[in-house]
């Protein structure tokens, strides 16, 4: 029992020393590492070119750029667009101009 119990207090005390040495070693980090570490932490999430370009954007001072707006499916189009038509309550040729614009788009007048 006295070897085993020597043995484990030897091994914590190699961890300990390990644990020791291994943070002396660690510097702290330049500022520009840190700045790199808050602007990739905070672009977290984002994927190829948007993330680039944020953390670019982040580390050279400049304000993020704004996402672009998110695209709109067809299926959206078209609801938002029958709602519409609904207000003006274009009828015949007029609606289907009209719908015909609106999910090109462009701006309609009924």
């Amino acid at each position: 029992m006295s070897k085993r119990l020597s043995l484990i207090v030897a091994s914590a005390a190699l961890v300990f020393a390990v644990a020791t040495v291994h943070a002396a070693d660690t510097k702290p980090l330049t500022a520009q590492q840190q700045k790199m570490s808050d602007c990739s932490k905070q672009n977290k999430g984002k994927k190829g070119d948007d993330y680039k370009n944020s953390v670019k954007a982040c580390l050279s001072g400049t304000a993020t750029p704004a996402p672009a707006p998110a695209k709109q499916t067809q299926q959206e189009k078209m609801k938002s667009c029958n709602a519409e038509a609904k207000t003006k309550a274009p009828t015949g040729d007029a609606h289907k101009a009209f719908m015909s614009s609106c999910l090109k788009g462009a701006p309609a007048t009924p």
